[in-house]
């Protein structure tokens, strides 16, 4: 039986560096253009540069095996790995595209297809991609670590049952509904045709529907303005849930009940050490060290949407504007805040602290397995994010850190996830996201 041929682009190994090994019986080829593009990102110290070391390492690894990589290095999974670092004169009149504009890993690519039967191209490149199919190739996307944005849960369900039921559910605190399909840490928003309602979390333990914690006063001058954010609220507050997704557009009000319920566990309940904030540094393409003065003053444009809402919030919890600022200036110079980008976490081993990763959809989901996998003992974790708004130009609403993580922990009852659709930032904010 013929292999097929899968032609690999660079932006497939920086999203997964174990790329090779999802393929099952087939012939990699890795263009010589590739290895010299991992060779200039190998010296960057962010997600991209340890994903090109580690590619290179694997390759030098296959050579060592006493293998000829120009003719094919037997790899796991049955494949054949080999590397095409020539190329054969090619006929203008027959190649679609004008050579001094086509990349020479579509040149590669178009001359092997020539010689097998069953070539396909994967990129996450869209436009390379288009520019493989019009030179005939069959081009594909990178499926793996991919997890539909469409339909992963929104972390609640509606239903509406009897009035009855609700006065029961509270009275006794639990419901007798139907809880098959319900996933750990699940809401339910009950409603009944008189207009009562409930909301209640499935206990994956119990098997049942559950009552909503009390908050009997506002966290740091926050209460929640909507159901979703009740929900939201809920799962920030329990201790026993680990790591949390809060989904939604902007002005839902992801991160400030984040950071509200992050201080009150840190300053007011002492139950973790510190308050880690990150966010990925994307929009210049290349890591702080490219941005002038120390790492904190690098830091401080990329998290100044933070600043703003701790300011806000040492605002709201205190009765003077004098009084927000000492407490914001008390906050900070605690040592029981710390901003942190994406890129110098890796490494670390954070024991009780309370993380959150805001704008977590312009990581990869490798970049979120290195988050969660530094996550010490009595640690909390925060995604928040909108996965329809990304800045990674290889990234997309699929293959996105944020919905790979609620794909992949959406059974673990260590997990909870809340998709917030209404903007609560303001009435011009909410009306702009409705009608522009």
């Amino acid at each position: 039986m013929t292999k097929t041929v899968y032609i690999i682009d660079t932006n497939v190994f920086l999203h997964d560096p174990y790329a090779i090994d999802t393929f099952k019986n087939s012939e990699i080829v890795i263009p010589l253009g590739v290895l010299e593009e991992l060779d200039e990102l190998k010296r960057f110290t962010d997600e991209r540069g340890k994903n090109a070391r580690f590619l290179l390492r694997f390759i030098n690894g296959l050579k060592g095996q006493g293998g000829d990589l120009i003719h094919g290095v037997e790899s796991k999974n049955g494949n054949t790995v080999r590397i095409v670092y020539t190329l054969d004169p090619i006929d203008k009149s027959q190649f679609p595209l004008p050579l001094e504009r086509a990349n020479n890993k579509l040149i590669m690519a178009y001359q092997i297809a020539k010689k097998h039967e069953k070539v396909v191209f994967i990129s996450k490149d869209l436009v390379m991609r288009i520019k493989a199919e019009a030179i005939g190739l069959v081009a594909e996307d990178y499926e793996n670590l991919k997890f539909s944005y469409d339909k992963i849960y929104k972390g609640y369900r509606k239903i509406e049952v009897p009035k009855n039921q609700i006065d029961m559910f509270f009275k006794d605190g639990q419901i007798d509904v139907s809880t098959d399909g319900y996933r750990p840490n699940e809401f339910c928003m009950m409603n009944s045709p008189e207009k009562s309602s409930a909301v209640a979390r499935f206990n994956a333990k119990t098997k049942k529907l559950e009552p909503l914690m009390k908050v009997t006063q506002d966290i740091w001058g926050i209460l929640p303005l909507n159901l979703e954010q009740k929900c939201a609220l809920d799962l920030l507050l329990r201790d026993d849930i680990k790591l949390v997704t809060l989904v939604g557009p902007a002005g839902t009000g992801k991160t400030m009940l984040t950071l509200a319920v992050a201080l009150r566990k840190v300053f007011d309940e002492g139950l973790y050490s510190r308050i880690l904030v990150s966010r990925p540094i994307v929009p210049l393409g290349k890591d702080i060290g490219y941005l002038p003065g120390s790492k904190e003053e690098k830091l401080i444009h990329w998290m100044q949407p933070i600043y703003d809402n701790l300011e806000f919030l040492c605002s709201a919890g205190s009765k003077s504007e004098e009084g927000g600022k000492e407490t914001q200036s008390f906050i900070t110079e605690s040592g029981k805040i710390e901003m942190e980008a994406v890129t110098y976490i890796r490494g670390r081993s954070l024991p009780k602290m309370f993380i959150i990763v805001d704008e977590a959809q312009n990581l990869t989901p490798h970049e979120a397995k290195t988050i969660i996998s530094r996550a010490g003992q009595g640690t909390k974790v925060v995604f928040t994010g909108d996965p329809t708004q990304i800045d990674n130009p290889y990234l997309d609403k699929d293959s996105n850190a944020l919905t790979f993580t609620v794909g992949k922990f959406a059974e673990h009852s260590i997990f909870g996830h809340m998709f917030l659709e209404r903007t609560e930032r303001s009435e011009l904010a909410a009306l702009a996201a409705e009608i522009m």
